[in-house]
């Protein structure tokens, strides 16, 4: 009896499974004749509505769109509007006039009227945006009506004169001028600074830079100085790039060993360290003009030898000889006089202590040689002397006319009727006049662009000195590549070239609105 009861409840259990399993297929197939049907009709509605907007999107290859200026009568509802561009000839004084493809149309008057008196989300960029606007716009204005020239542009060649191929100081009168050893004309390929000082001995430190104390310390004893090539030039109002920072540490570090650590430093943000802690750089990592960049020396804990114990005797017992190395101590020492010698090679700066090289610092990208105009030394060193030379004798951008090619071949091609496919805003600063005729010769000479099917423009700040934006307009007249945003040039205010160059793409340059914008920066300029 209860084997048959086990039988029925096995075969209701199946029937149900089978029942849940039809139901399963007839959900779906009704399904599928659902999605069937509807199909056909999805299709007919999306192609109506698709040749519905056909015609709107024919409209611009049929007739020519707008200008940034018409545009201004399409305002936004819903924020108010700001007028961007403005008649170029409202810049001139009364009487002049200027070619308007060299001078930006941005408005910086409506854009920062608003909020020039310190209101916004940025006040304070808001002010110094207005203030160099207007700088700016006297220069430019003086520019114009020639009161700019009374500076004579032949100016510029009077700085080859300030620019000797060799300096000496003595450690008097470098600490006179400021523990800074000035270099007019920055360094040059094969340019080399030595340095003859003396590492003053240890002292204590309550609060120190370079270690932490440990719990209990009072102080740490510190020996340590810093070496920096630093641009002189390079900003105003702040304090100079560090685009080499030469920093040992006798005494001091946080690994409690002697170092020598490098870097760069701009605007007081640093790059990343590189430390030389006594070990030999790997033979798998990249050489800098075929030196290391970092040397090997003794170390506390250094047993003088890379191999062990066993390895070494079982050497000796076989007969195997073993090449004969020199292991050199730290470089500096306490109250000991040494030789140091920076020079300036293809990749990078290497560093030569009493005829020895010890490290090597490739470059980094945003500076030149002749960026580094300054080389200063400071902490616990005393200098007796130091001697510069192999420096250039003429500064490229201040010295415009040996460096522009003034050829019809370096030219912009006139612009063309017909859309563009790509148009390049390229950054520049005002007295970069090598760095801009290195791009003419370069990549502007592409086809497309030779073909006018892609137009590329320098966007130019004005300088504070004046000849070297008389230099400037010069160029922008005869090569017709440059477009020049009438402020007073400030790295924190790249933004306005970018302003401007959003501004020359649609407000009236290129027709044509769908052309592709394209932000370069080049290095160097």
């Amino acid at each position: 009896m209860k084997k048959m009861k086990s039988d029925n409840m096995d075969f209701l259990r199946s029937l149900a499974r089978q029942r849940s399993f039809q139901i399963l297929i007839c959900v779906s197939f009704i399904y599928i004749l659902f999605v069937t049907v509807e199909i056909p009709y999805v299709f007919i509605s999306g192609l109506a509505s698709v040749s519905q907007e056909l015609p709107t999107l024919a409209r611009p290859s049929q007739t020519q769109l707008q200008t940034g200026r018409d545009l201004h009568e399409n305002q936004a509802p819903s924020r108010p509007h700001i007028a961007v561009s403005v008649n170029i000839a409202d810049l001139a004084p009364s009487g002049t006039a200027d070619p308007p493809r060299i001078v930006s149309g941005v408005n910086f008057d409506r854009v920062l009227g608003p909020v020039a008196a310190g209101y916004g989300p940025f006040p304070d960029l808001h002010k110094s945006a207005a203030a160099a606007w207007k700088v700016g716009r006297k220069l430019w204005q003086d520019l114009l009506s020639g009161n700019a020239n009374a500076a004579n542009p032949e100016m510029l060649d009077d700085v080859s004169e300030l620019c000797p191929n060799s300096i000496s100081l003595s450690g008097t009168n470098f600490t006179a001028q400021g523990r800074v050893m000035v270099l007019p004309c920055g360094l040059n390929l094969g340019s080399h600074v030595t340095v003859v000082g003396k590492p003053r001995g240890a002292h204590a430190e309550h609060d120190p830079k370079i270690s932490l104390l440990r719990e209990g310390d009072q102080s740490v004893m510190v020996s340590q100085f810093h070496m920096e090539l630093q641009g002189l030039r390079t900003v105003e109002g702040e304090d100079p790039p560090r685009i080499f920072h030469f920093n040992p540490r006798l005494k001091g570090d946080w690994s409690g060993k002697p170092a020598i650590e490098q870097n760069t430093c701009y605007r007081m943000q640093w790059g990343t360290a590189m430390r030389c802690e006594g070990w030999k750089s790997k033979a798998d990592e990249e050489t800098v003009d075929g030196m290391l960049k970092c040397e090997k020396w003794i170390r506390d804990d250094d047993d003088r030898s890379e191999e062990s114990k066993a390895t070494w005797w079982l050497n000796r017992l076989i007969g195997k000889t073993r090449k004969v190395t020199v292991d050199w101590p730290y470089p500096f020492s306490e109250d000991k006089l040494f030789v140091m010698t920076i020079s300036a090679g293809l990749e990078g700066y290497h560093v030569n202590v009493d005829g020895r090289h010890v490290t090597s610092f490739p470059y980094r990208t945003g500076f030149a040689l002749e960026d580094a105009t300054g080389l200063s030394l400071n902490g616990d060193v005393d200098v007796h002397s130091l001697f510069a030379a192999s420096l250039p004798v003429v500064h490229p951008n201040y010295a415009p006319h040996r460096h522009l090619e003034l050829s019809s071949r370096w030219k912009a091609p006139a612009l063309s009727i017909q859309p563009v496919e790509m148009f390049i805003g390229i950054l520049s600063a005002g007295n970069h006049f090598s760095e801009r005729m290195a791009v003419r010769k370069s990549w502007l000479q592409h086809k497309l662009i030779a073909s006018s099917n892609v137009v590329a423009r320098f966007f130019v700040a004005l300088h504070n000195r004046k000849e070297v934006n008389v230099e400037l307009k010069k160029e922008a007249e005869f090569f017709g590549d440059i477009v020049i945003v009438p402020y007073l040039d400030n790295y924190d205010l790249v933004v306005l070239k970018t302003v401007a160059i959003f501004e020359y793409g649609v407000g009236g340059v290129f027709q044509d609105l769908g052309t592709n914008l394209i932000f370069a920066w080049p290095k160097n300029n």
